[in-house]
């Protein structure tokens, strides 16, 4: 065991404890987490559609249980290697959101299906379509099948109604695959800022993904699953009628980002911040910053800075001193002290998470448990 888990293991249950773990560190404030799940799970239920988690997001065993302790359908997985690290801990009903390629990935992906109870994955094309068929077949396996539809992100999914059909009716032809549906992410519109225009794009998504389902009904595949969605738009793709269940997934967080985004028509906090990373100062020689223990092998650099919530004063502004170091600006040519704990928000929760080994669980000033991060890592 690291040092520096060993030493914030002995911390566990210590009254104060929540500022004494050593940096950095990724810490999850469960309370909050807590209020974040049992929010967006009652909304689901008043609104009579399922949720299936991102567990592309916190790539956590732990987590993705209590997803599902709260109701939600299944989880989703962006890679192979998530799903694995999930299956292994005992979460049994997942979907590959992206396609599979390649003779390995296909026979990691055939012996997943024929070790857990509810294995589905996402089809873009009629030539994988009967690579899947092909390989299912040899194996004696029933390989379950969502066609994914590009509904404006232009990542992947099949680009028109009549490439759905073709797609389809191969499927329907090999009895070494079963249809269960459709699936349509509108990564696009979920950062977008304003509420109703976020709304207007996104139920636009939504119309297309609903022609693609059309379409297939119409040559007899009717599908059991028709899901995307997404944290910024959970609030309304409800509405039309179309979707089965949302994929939601930064929500348990709440990172810079979406603090950018209004969630709802009110404008109110509906999700609460939860993930953090804990940093030190280390080096306070010059006036107007210091150097800390945290750069961008802490932080994701894809988007926002961190935002300082703890440690330094208002205006302070946090940024990259190089891979290991961090730089916080302060006003008017402040200082800080040596040893002093600074807490950020983290800016992109996804990214984020894949640089750390665990989560740091908090209640109150109390560190209470350590999570692994279980398929960090696992990019295929």
């Amino acid at each position: 065991m690291h040092p520096s888990l060993a030493f914030n293991q002995s911390l566990l249950g210590q009254a104060g404890s929540r500022r004494r773990i050593d940096t950095p560190a990724l810490v999850l404030d469960l309370d909050a987490f807590d209020h974040n799940v049992a929010t967006m799970a009652a909304l689901a239920r008043e609104r009579a559609i399922g949720l299936r988690p991102h567990a592309k997001t916190h790539k956590s065993i732990a987590i993705g249980r209590r997803q599902m302790e709260a109701g939600a359908v299944g989880l989703c997985c962006a890679k192979l290697g998530e799903a694995e690290a999930l299956a292994a801990g005992g979460l049994d009903r997942l979907l590959l959101t992206a396609p599979v390629l390649g003779d390995d990935k296909i026979r990691r992906l055939l012996a997943l299906n024929g070790a857990i109870a509810d294995l589905a994955v996402v089809v873009d094309d009629a030539d994988n379509a009967r690579q899947l068929a092909d390989a299912a077949a040899a194996a004696g396996q029933v390989l379950a099948v969502l066609i994914v539809a590009d509904v404006g992100s232009h990542r992947f999914g099949v680009a028109s109604e009549a490439a759905a059909v073709e797609t389809g009716k191969l499927i329907a032809e090999r009895p070494s695959l079963r249809f269960r549906g459709v699936q349509g992410y509108a990564g696009h519109v979920q950062h977008i800022e304003d509420y109703a225009d976020r709304r207007v794009q996104s139920h636009a998504a939504i119309a297309r993904l609903g022609q693609v389902r059309d379409a297939l009904a119409a040559i007899g595949l009717v599908s059991e699953i028709v899901t995307g969605s997404g944290t910024g738009s959970h609030d309304f793709d409800h509405e039309p009628g179309i979707m089965t269940d949302l994929q939601v997934g930064s929500y348990i967080f709440c990172d810079v980002q979406y603090d950018q985004v209004t969630m709802s028509p009110e404008g109110d906090e509906r999700f609460r911040r939860s993930l953090f990373v804990h940093t030190r100062v280390v080096s306070a020689n010059q006036a107007g910053f210091v150097t800390t223990d945290a750069g961008s092998k802490s932080f994701a650099m894809d988007g926002p800075a961190p935002d300082i919530v703890a440690g330094a004063p208002q205006g302070s502004t946090y940024g990259r001193f190089g891979d290991e170091f961090g730089r916080v600006n302060l006003p008017d040519g402040g200082t800080l002290p040596r040893g002093e704990l600074i807490v950020c928000q983290v800016p992109h929760c996804d990214p984020t998470v894949n640089l750390y080994d665990h989560y740091h669980c908090v209640r109150g000033d109390v560190l209470v448990d350590l999570w692994p991060v279980d398929a960090r890592g696992r990019a295929g």
